[in-house]
């Protein structure tokens, strides 16, 4: 009976001992959500400009935030799945990115549009809308916002900084495609008419593309911003000549051109990784 007894104490106690472990392991429903709040989380998330709806990714790093951000702007025809490895690595390293498709900026854009109807312009504007709703979310630090253009991105981006030199904490180009304007040039004819339309690396854009990109004075715009400015290019870019990037560096008030040395159009391997690696020590030296 006595032996009895003590089994049944001792297993009382052990129920007892597991309860008190449970309630001091277990989180309160508060506890639970601020711990997911302080991981990394990658959200798809979407902008509206006009009556269009950009579709977008944000990657968060771990912590409360507010974090400083980059925006990730693809080139010509692409999207932005070209561009999330850098989404990745900032998250990895303490910055928030947003990484978006212009609306009509590729064939097979998330947020729609048709490529006719696209033009530096609207891209822009796309941009700004980006830019906007960026700003207003809580776990952004709006005093450290960084635009990334990529090719015909790096253009776009120059546009918005110029426009919004308050709003935009540093600039960075890849591989900018600042010379398509020379190109848009020998497009008319005798007459001085443009074409209703025109191929170009392998996409089809309207005569609006055209008369939009060449009403911009993109030197002027370089002049305008006064941050600071990365610039990265392979110098034997045959789509985005380097020598278009040796002239924006004396363009722009406050720039750092940085050659990749035998590279073409888009760093891949290592050429990549020293990209990466180089946006984020420039953005790391401009943080407030």
């Amino acid at each position: 009976m006595k032996t009895l007894r003590k089994s049944i104490k001792i297993i009382c106690f052990s129920v007892l001992l597991l309860l008190a472990v449970c309630l001091i392991g277990a989180c309160s429903p508060q506890e639970e959500e601020n711990k997911e709040n302080t991981q990394k989380r990658t959200l798809e998330i979407t902008f509206d400009r006009d009556e269009e709806t950009i579709s977008g990714r944000l990657y968060l790093p771990e912590g409360e935030g507010p974090f400083p951000a980059v925006i990730i702007c693809h080139g010509f025809g692409g999207n932005m799945q070209y561009l999330l490895q850098y989404g990745r690595f900032f998250q990895e390293n303490g910055i928030a990115a947003c990484a978006f498709d212009f609306v009509g900026g590729g064939p097979s854009s998330a947020s729609g549009g048709s490529m006719m109807e696209m033009s530096v312009l609207t891209e822009e504007k796309d941009l700004e809308a980006v830019l906007d709703g960026l700003s207003a979310r809580p776990e952004i630090d709006v005093e450290n916002i960084f635009l990334i253009g990529s090719s015909h991105g790096g253009f776009i981006a120059t546009m918005t900084a110029a426009k919004r030199p308050d709003d935009v904490k540093g600039l960075i180009s890849l591989y900018p495609g600042y010379g398509i304007q020379d190109y848009l040039k020998t497009l008319p004819d005798e007459n001085g008419e443009l074409p209703e339309s025109v191929e170009m690396l392998g996409n089809t854009v309207s005569r609006m593309y055209i008369e939009d990109a060449l009403s911009v004075d993109i030197h002027s715009c370089m002049s305008a911003y006064p941050g600071p400015v990365l610039i990265i290019h392979g110098t034997a870019d045959r789509i985005a000549p380097y020598f278009y990037s040796i002239r924006a560096a004396q363009y722009f008030p406050d720039a750092q051109l940085v050659p990749v040395e035998g590279a073409g159009h888009v760093f891949q391997g290592e050429d990549d990784d020293f990209a990466m690696e180089t946006m984020l020590a420039f953005i790391l030296e401009h943080l407030n």
